[in-house]
């Protein structure tokens, strides 16, 4: 039996029952995104300047960092699985419960890290623990970006999704920033001041944040998109069968978008420190350095929402591709520049960097990545997308640039390669899917999937089609 129905997000955004429900939806979402962002930024910062000293044995710092840098990874590694469990559970269940779920465990564990003894204090257990807290943060993680994905995208108006699916991801913007603050600050402190108590206090302010974003959660309602699922009785019953056979292209298009937006983030927020401190030297000013990653952050709160806008008007794709090209023709020039060993100029490097390169692909992805899967299995096939990019590109990027650096004495060409070639295969990815923009929300069937007569391949067009959909 067919039926013609009309987007459910389509609703008018001066009904105010359905605006009020916006206005929490992307509160909920901005909280959840800001707290994973300051703790992987925290940790992030952390990683290069205080963990390898303090967790690990000192006798080859090289070494050091590059096993600090692998606890940073491991929590990548974490985040495929949290996303399994708890997307499945989030088509299943909705959207709502399981983000009350991972904000409590994200939270949790980062606040466990600041009270964690040091190496000096318990030996090898110290960096267990370290991985242990890392491991349940990132399983946390490997659901929450996604389900404020999901949420907003299915809230938003559908002829303005760009726009307001990018609002939440401010929050990313707002936690990255706040962490560089934070960590810049108590870089003031006197060394032995930092690595005996200083360092804990960002972590254990990560506790406050939880309990925001619990009592806005709490008060949340369920999507428009899952209640139409549920009236139907369309839920599906076997989601990760269903991902890993109708939904695996989507995941995999998915990846290859992330693979420059979540590397370059990453490169140029946590690696770029590392690799300026070996050019320069030990006595590198670290707290001056961050402020290209609170500079960038600051632009990012203003380009993510501009280019999710820009991505109503132009379409999904063409927006993403400017980022990873501008990406692409940066990377030789930006890491050149590092290595230098200029401060001035490597924080308006790294601003550059994520101001425009990285969230010039994030603003269209915030609605482009939901639009891609059917309603049956969106939550948990945004969540592969993401968290599988993430160890692919994000954790491998500490890892193996931590490695590049030690091996090659601080070689920037091999630097500059590796991200050019995350923004190649981003790049390259924009060409695999059709214009998702306007894509009605209710339908199963993924974008990847279908011909190019989608929706919103129009991209001028002004008003939304009203599609049959198979029930």
């Amino acid at each position: 039996m067919s039926s013609v129905k009309p987007d459910v997000t389509d609703l008018p955004t001066d009904d105010p029952e359905y605006a009020d429900n916006l206005r929490r939806a992307t509160l909920a979402s901005s909280i959840g995104s800001a707290l994973e962002y300051f703790d992987f930024a925290l940790y992030g910062l952390s990683t290069a300047l205080i963990f390898n000293v303090l967790f690990f044995p000192q006798d080859d710092p090289a070494m050091a960092t590059v096993l600090a840098f692998a606890t940073y990874g491991v929590g990548f590694l974490a985040r495929p699985f949290g996303g399994l469990f708890f997307g499945t559970l989030g088509d299943k269940l909705g959207r709502k419960w399981v983000l009350v779920i991972t904000i409590l465990l994200m939270g949790g564990a980062s606040t466990a890290i600041g009270l964690l003894p040091t190496y000096e204090a318990i030996g090898i257990l110290a960096p267990i623990l370290l991985v242990t807290c890392r491991l349940l943060q990132g399983f946390g993680a490997g659901a929450e970006q996604a389900g404020a994905t999901v949420l907003m995208a299915e809230y938003a108006p559908v002829r303005r999704r760009g726009f307001f699916s990018a609002l939440p991801f401010i929050g990313i913007q707002a936690g990255t920033l706040l962490a560089a603050v934070v960590f810049g600050l108590i870089t003031l402190l006197p060394e032995e001041q930092l690595l005996t108590w200083g360092w804990r206090i960002p972590f254990l302010a990560s506790f406050m944040l939880i309990i925001v974003a619990l009592f806005i959660r709490m008060r949340l309602k369920e999507t428009p998109t899952f209640i139409e699922l549920e009236k139907s009785e369309q839920i599906a019953e076997h989601p990760i069968k269903e991902i890993f056979t109708r939904g695996l292209p989507g995941v995999v298009v998915g990846i290859g978008l992330r693979m420059a937006e979540n590397g370059g983030s990453y490169m140029f927020n946590t690696l770029a420190l590392a690799f300026f401190v070996s050019m320069v030297g030990a006595d590198a000013d670290r707290s001056l350095l961050t402020w290209g990653v609170t500079l960038g952050s600051l632009i990012g709160i203003f380009s993510v929402p501009i280019t999710g806008a820009l991505s109503d008007r132009f379409g999904r794709r063409t927006v993403y591709r400017f980022g990873a090209v501008f990406l692409l023709l940066y990377a030789f020039p930006a890491w050149w520049m590092l290595s230098l060993g200029n401060y001035y100029l490597a924080i308006a490097v790294v601003a550059v960097g994520i101001g425009v390169g990285v969230n010039s692909m994030l603003g269209p992805q915030c609605a482009m990545l939901p639009e891609l899967f059917g309603n049956r299995h969106r939550y948990l096939g945004v969540a592969m997308a993401r968290e599988l990019s993430a160890v692919l590109a994000g954790g491998l990027a500490g890892v193996l640039g931590a490695y590049l650096i030690a091996v090659s004495n601080g070689n920037w060409v091999l630097l500059a390669i590796y991200m050019a070639t995350l923004a190649v295969i981003t790049t390259a990815s924009t060409f695999l899917v059709p214009e998702t923009l306007r894509r009605d929300l209710t339908r199963k069937d993924d974008a990847v999937k279908v011909s190019r007569d989608e929706v919103g391949d129009d991209v001028s067009a002004t008003t939304v089609t009203i599609r049959t959909v198979e029930w």
